[in-house]
């Protein structure tokens, strides 16, 4: 099993239930989910992140908890509206050393965003016909952990490993990929993690070869990433990009995404820890011209 294989646990007893996960990888815990009594979660919490490798708390909360959150040290970072089953859900954090909380890149990462948002929008460009996109299957397991292999020297989950990435698939991520009709090489790749008790979808794992950057590939993966989702009838789409790309934060913005804030050296990705920027989209909305004649009817 790799070291960055983290653990998903229940805990649940009298006065409350929460569900966690352990990411020792990334030193960080993340609570994804919780009900009860909000002053015993915090103390349980608070006695879980005495662990040595825990640097930082994230708990993902609905907005009756912000104000107990905050008042108990914990700094809202992100947003995402939908997230619980259409209710907006809040990101909040505590970080357990200074090291963890300081970032020294954090004024250059919003000087990033303000270049993004000046960037004008580009329509939908047609795939090359030398070029095949389709959802990956099992089979592509394999090929796909060589590319991430190859594209991301440091990833905050084992993707370079072809067994994780089956285990992804079956458990409903949808893997969305680009390759080379004549040989069949993947140049870039994209997956939508589907979240089936919230209804939620995180675009993830995007990735183009550093070869082939610059043609327009992950707009198109991230489309029909889409495409998928709103036929399971999953609206709530977000994902977490590194502040530091342009790159990327130019396509979901060019996508329509808004952002909703930054996680601050929230996991390791690419060379080092890094902060990253949160962006969602109501995918109910993207589409009014297909929704007017239904509301004709």
């Amino acid at each position: 099993m790799s070291i960055k294989t983290g653990k998903t646990l229940v805990v649940k007893n009298e006065t409350f239930c929460l569900n966690a996960y352990v990411d020792q990888f990334n030193k960080r815990l993340k609570i994804e989910d919780f009900r009860g009594n909000l002053d015993h979660i915090l103390h349980y919490i608070g006695n879980w992140s005495k662990q040595p490798f825990v640097e930082k708390v994230i708990v993902k909360s609905r907005k009756e908890n912000i104000k107990t959150l905050m008042e108990r040290g914990f700094l809202l970072e992100a947003s995402v509206p939908g997230y619980f089953l259409g209710g907006e859900g809040f990101f909040l954090c505590k970080y357990k050393n200074i090291d963890r909380y300081n970032s020294d890149r954090w004024c250059e990462e919003d000087n990033i965003l303000d270049s993004v948002w000046q960037k004008r929008k580009q329509k939908e460009v047609p795939l090359d016909p030398n070029l095949t996109l389709r959802v990956a299957e099992v089979k592509d397991a394999k090929a796909l952990s060589d590319f991430y292999k190859y594209v991301f020297p440091i990833y905050p989950v084992p993707i370079e490993d072809p067994n994780y990435i089956m285990e992804q698939i079956h458990s409903n991520t949808v893997f969305m990929l680009i390759e080379e009709k004549e040989n069949g090489e993947i140049i870039a790749a994209a997956s939508a993690a589907i979240n089936d008790s919230f209804r939620n979808a995180e675009i993830t794992d995007c990735a183009t070869s550093p070869l082939k950057r610059k043609g327009g590939y992950m707009n198109s993966l991230i489309r029909e990433l889409e495409a998928e989702l709103v036929k399971r009838q999953i609206y709530c789409s977000y994902s977490i990009a590194r502040a530091l790309s342009f790159g990327m934060n130019a396509v979901l913005h060019n996508l329509d995404y808004t952002y909703k804030g930054r996680l601050k050296n929230n996991c390791y990705i690419f060379d080092k820890i890094e902060d990253m920027n949160v962006w969602s989209k109501d995918l109910s909305l993207t589409d009014a011209q297909k929704l007017a004649p239904i509301a004709e009817k």
